[in-house]
């Protein structure tokens, strides 16, 4: 990163070449279309098998690419496609609106196994760099700039390829798993604090709580209204199983002070070898951090789950994670089952 971010992002990134369609393979690449998303899950279905079989994309999380207002398929979009048109590369670069302290390109890519070796996500990742940077330009701030990627520890040819390009690696993340045999003990939230199920009348509330909660996170930027709308409405949220902690604050007005909020994604299943939900945010704003607020949440989520039939809970966290949540999912009795990383390029 430049010692000056003072500067403008684009003065930063300084000259780069306009994002153009890669021509590797004999392929026709383009951007996705709506009329992809069957052929896109088929993609998905083939990669997860391989890379990441205890986890795999799903049709609202394919969709959400078409109804997000900072997202442009048209141009933050590329895929490969046979002659039997058939998805044999797939990939994204998308620059999400939070940008308090930082501005953030996520690029998401992979290659169907079997067309792998033939130098296809080399072609793909220059052009989401590309996009990236162009992105990263366009935003007008004199912020850190940050092009992200993800490596599965299963897929380790995707992080020896993201760090040949200069995404070094920063972060590592641990997917942890619940058993719910287990005995689950009662943890009692504090004075003050009543747990409530998710309920939609609590949801700004319950955003505003997840971006207080997570400002001091590693990479993480503000939640907008618009993705949060696109991960509550989604089909795979499970309100059930998500629960949040009530306080009254000083000025005699409720609010939410802490979250776990859970999906339910059965096309998961299969891979993981067991039915289970996954719980994508936990968070507890800073005043009320150290009083058990996460861990009364977490019993009601694992209780929750249990009694719906599930047999584990699953959630991921920052290994480093400054809160020190890994202590307190293990002391719930989750364990480490898998691990992935992040790669940064910093401007």
């Amino acid at each position: 990163m430049a010692d000056d971010v003072t500067a403008l992002l684009s003065d930063r990134i300084g000259p780069f070449h306009p994002a153009q369609a890669p021509s590797a393979g004999g392929l026709a690449w383009r951007p996705w279309t709506p009329a992809d998303i069957d052929g896109l899950l088929d993609f998905y279905a083939a990669v997860a098998g391989v890379d990441h079989p205890n986890w795999v994309e799903s049709r609202d999380e394919a969709m959400e690419t078409f109804g997000l207002p900072h997202i442009a398929p048209g141009r933050d979009t590329m895929l490969a496609v046979d002659s039997g048109g058939r998805i044999v590369a797939s990939g994204s670069a998308m620059c999400p609106p939070g940008q308090e302290t930082l501005v953030r390109s996520i690029v998401i890519g992979a290659v169907r196994p079997d067309a792998r070796g033939r130098g296809l996500g080399q072609a793909l990742l220059d052009w989401q760099l590309a996009r990236a940077r162009e992105q990263l330009a366009a935003s007008g701030k004199a912020l850190p700039g940050w092009i992200m990627a993800f490596a599965e520890e299963r897929a380790p040819d995707a992080a020896a390829l993201l760090e040949r390009n200069g995404l070094a690696l920063r972060r590592h993340f641990l997917q942890l798993e619940r058993d719910l045999e287990r005995p689950i003990d009662v943890v009692p939230a504090p004075q003050g604090v009543r747990v409530v199920p998710w309920a939609p009348e609590w949801s700004e509330s319950t955003r505003l709580a997840r971006n207080a909660a997570f400002v001091d996170h590693w990479g993480s930027q503000s939640t907008s209204p618009e993705s949060w709308a696109a991960m509550t409405d989604a089909s795979q949220f499970a309100p059930d199983l998500s629960f949040l902690a009530v306080a009254t604050g000083g000025d005699g007005v409720d609010a939410v002070v802490g979250l776990v909020l859970s999906t339910r994604n059965e096309d998961d299943w299969a891979g993981q070898g067991f039915t289970s939900s996954y719980v994508p945010l936990v968070g507890v704003v800073r005043e009320w951090r150290g009083r058990r607020v996460a861990g009364a949440l977490l019993a009601r989520q694992l209780e929750a789950s249990r009694s719906a039939g599930l047999e584990r809970s699953t959630l991921d966290v920052d290994a480093e994670n400054p809160t020190g949540a890994l202590g307190l999912y293990t002391g719930l009795g989750f364990e480490v089952a898998h691990t992935h990383t992040s790669h940064v390029l910093e401007y």
